[in-house]
């Protein structure tokens, strides 16, 4: 006899639907899973027979024969456990076929039937509500992750018997309910404020320019200026995400295994891998595909500290996440895509030693070191960064003056009401922010008055900027604009703007 459930295996960041159809035939006791399952897939056979017997359930001693479609497809992780489990069952008459093909489900079985937790079952979620499903049995401790997505009942699962006796209808399972505006407005306690740093006001406003725009920033300034200090607290002034957002970045969180119990990420990622990071640990990939650190950073903060000691072939894998805003990754067998719009914050010291340009301090380094230093970031990286901010050591005077200093509420507040008008400016286009402006935008939201195009070309011909600084000198000019609420782009903008690319020149 043959049965059909319906279970999901997970592309990218997506979920696609996959049908288990479990045969048993007379012949010798085989069991073979076809449709191109991993290594996990295949195991899965021993875990359901010992999830059943330990369960007080039959093994038949049939021929079994498992097939995942579409065949093509290859079919990875634990999640096929209960599928194949219940279709089994169904296979054997011992539970009511008919609904168990009526819902879609997913989970790992222990050997004693309890279900484990799984990766990606919010994209399993978004899917079957796509799908026209409306009932979707997972583990419990995933349950108010699928749980955000509406008009979808999302039913929790101990054990294997629950599953069973549901079906059979002789248990009733009630949907989890999470309530997603309340999930959304809890805010961390945890965040660093910028009244805990001492002087660096250019670089402060800096970042409220980054933040308000979503641009990338580099920050340069010798060891104990605060450049990691200031990058820290970055988090405490962006925006909050929004709905659309924070599902996309936990559809990341999911796939990865990292929402750690949480129904949905509700703060702007903040990530700062090391420099010796691999390539695939950065961008994406691995034997088994997994999302890098710039997925991870989607809609948040990518933190390069110490920029010059990554390997230079490691950071130049950024320009196309720079560029397109999502990776991707070719395989033999696949092709995946993942968003990576983040924000690039980078830290780094003039020279090796740390105090090239320093009024108080000796610099060590020949200036073939220091050239040889500062040559470890190609010029199409840089190129990708809007802002290049100056960050001097910090005075006496500053480190012992005790005014109270501006909180990151209050830049929050300018920040967040910047952020307003991009949204409403872009309210019928895929953007969140300036700093994804095309071309387009640029022509028609940032037009500038003759003293405003004097000024530019001037500045391009001294520096020599290409046409991308050229485009992001606009892009900022437009935040600051929108920081000032003005609607026209006035000559003050562009030149706050141009003095943001200066280390185009001076210093590289």
């Amino acid at each position: 006899m043959i049965a059909k459930t319906y279970s999901f295996s997970l592309v990218g960041i997506d979920a696609v639907l996959v049908e288990v159809e479990v045969d048993l035939s007379s012949g010798l006791p085989t069991f073979a899973t076809v449709g191109l399952p991993d290594n996990i897939v295949r195991e899965s056979k021993e875990r359901v027979k010992s999830a059943l017997q330990n369960s007080g359930y039959h093994f038949p001693s049939n021929r079994i024969t498992v097939n995942l479609a579409p065949a093509h497809l290859k079919k990875e992780g634990s999640g096929f456990d209960l599928p194949i489990a219940i279709g089994m069952l169904a296979a054997m008459q011992l539970l009511d076929a008919a609904r168990a093909s009526s819902v879609v489900m997913a989970g790992e079985l222990s050997l004693d039937g309890r279900i484990k937790p799984i990766s990606g079952t919010l994209p399993m979620a978004i899917h079957a509500r796509e799908k026209g499903y409306e009932i979707l049995m997972l583990p419990a401790e995933n349950a108010a992750e699928a749980a955000v997505v509406e008009h979808l009942a999302v039913l929790p699962l101990q054990h294997l018997t629950e599953a069973v006796e549901y079906l059979n209808g002789q248990k009733e399972l009630l949907p989890v309910q999470v309530d997603r505006k309340e999930i959304l407005s809890s805010v961390a306690s945890n965040l660093l404020d910028f009244d805990e740093v001492k002087g660096q006001e250019h670089a402060k406003r800096g970042l409220e320019v980054a933040a308000a725009g979503g641009h990338n920033v580099l920050l340069v300034g010798p060891p104990g200026a605060g450049k990691t200090m200031l990058a820290q607290r970055l988090p405490s002034i962006l925006p909050d995400l929004s709905f659309a957002e924070a599902l996309e970045t936990s559809k990341i969180f999911s796939v990865a295994g990292l929402l750690n119990g949480r129904p949905l990420i509700t703060q702007r990622p903040f990530r700062a891998p090391h420099h010796t990071i691999s390539d695939a640990g950065l961008v994406g990939g691995g034997q088994h595909p997994r999302p890098g650190e710039v997925s991870l950073a989607h809609n948040g903060v990518l933190f390069l500290d110490e920029f010059p000691e990554f390997r230079r072939n490691t950071l130049d894998l950024l320009r196309q996440p720079l560029e397109d805003g999502r990776v991707t990754i070719a395989r033999a067998s696949m092709t995946l895509t993942y968003p990576c719009q983040f924000m690039l914050v980078a830290a780094m010291n003039p020279c090796a030693c740390g105090y090239a340009g320093d009024l108080t301090r000796p610099c060590t380094c020949t200036s073939y070191h220091v050239q040889r230093y500062r040559g470890r970031i190609s010029g199409p990286i840089l190129d990708r960064i809007d802002l290049h901010i100056e960050v001097p050591p910090v005075r006496y005077a500053d480190l012992h003056s005790t005014r109270p200093l501006e909180t990151s509420a209050t830049i929050r507040q300018r920040v967040t009401d910047a952020n307003n008008r991009q949204l409403d400016r872009f309210a019928d286009e895929p953007i969140y922010s300036n700093a994804h402006m095309k071309t387009r935008h640029l022509k028609k939201y940032c037009q500038l008055d003759a003293k405003g195009q004097n000024l530019l070309e001037e500045a391009i011909q001294r520096l020599g900027l290409s046409a991308r600084a050229y485009h992001r000198i606009l892009k900022v000019a437009r935040t600051i604009a929108d920081l000032e609420r003005e609607s026209d782009l006035a000559p003050h903008h562009i030149l706050e703007a141009i003095q943001y690319r200066t280390l185009d020149r001076t210093l590289f």
